[in-house]
């Protein structure tokens, strides 16, 4: 009876543990990322509030960004388009995750 009962234990108890990603709204994305800056793997990115982003992987890079709906976009100079993603938030550590539109992911985590 007691292996029985563990197995489901152990089922049952799996999910609260898990950590998810989760979408974020547009008012979600201004609020994760207003003067706010992100380490990525090799690069770091700072989000101000007034609309410019720097990103440095060892050669600074300015540029734009807003949230348009419910996606994070963004333009760099000399290019005049926006590119659009969406972002998702970890439960366990609360890293940011964008999403581009082929489904290529890229992670962040907050420096404090």
């Amino acid at each position: 009876m007691i292996t029985r009962v563990l197995p489901s234990f152990a089922v049952c108890a799996a999910p609260a543990y898990a950590q998810e990603w989760s979408k974020l709204t547009g008012a979600q994305i201004e609020e994760a990322l207003d003067d706010t800056k992100l380490r990525y793997t090799l690069s770091e990115q700072v989000f101000y509030a007034s609309g410019r982003t720097l990103y440095d992987n060892g050669r600074p890079s300015w540029g734009y960004w807003r949230v348009q709906g419910d996606q994070y976009c963004s333009q760099w100079p000399p290019a005049d388009g926006w590119a659009c993603y969406d972002m998702d938030r970890h439960s366990g550590d609360g890293r940011l995750r964008f999403v581009s539109e082929t489904g290529a992911m890229t992670e962040g985590s907050i420096v404090e």
